[in-house]
């Protein structure tokens, strides 16, 4: 599921030109991935604990991010993205829980907090906070009903 999801960040990513058929099936997918990423999006805390370092719901969900933020930074996409109902609720809660997460135990969703010395970051979880303002900035961009929420 990872691959898959790497796969499709690179197709979303990419800055050729798209078809409308291709946007079309950008916008189903993009139905899928928000409807996934907002049922497992607590996958991400349980990395707090050690043992569950390589949880593989977890390393979905966080793939599953990176997409949805890819996908937000595409305007074909995005005013799909922010219309979408639940998803800026469910990115804001989770970042809220990461942050209070990150407070009770050692802070792995931020590279400040990750790096000891200068061993390399390699944790799956790092720079995860700043995907979720990331998505949340896309969400709320040029969207007053959303920065109202937020």
């Amino acid at each position: 599921r990872v691959t898959l999801l790497e796969l499709m960040m690179v197709k979303v990513s990419d800055q050729n030109a798209v078809t409308s058929e291709e946007m079309n099936v950008f916008m189903r997918h993009a139905d899928f991935l928000a409807v996934c990423f907002q049922e497992k999006c607590g996958a991400v805390l349980k990395l707090t604990a050690a043992a569950d370092a390589e949880d593989e719901e977890a390393l979905v969900t966080i793939r599953l991010l990176d997409v949805l933020c890819e996908m937000t930074s595409n305007n074909g996409q995005l005013e799909h993205l922010q219309a979408f109902p639940g998803l800026l609720e469910t990115a804001i809660d989770t970042l809220r829980l990461t942050h209070l997460a990150g407070k009770q135990a050692v802070n792995i969703f931020t590279a400040t907090h990750a790096m000891t010395g200068q061993e390399e970051i390699s944790h799956p979880a790092v720079g995860f906070k700043s995907h979720l303002i990331r998505l949340i900035g896309n969400l709320c961009y040029k969207n007053k009903e959303n920065q109202d929420k937020v």
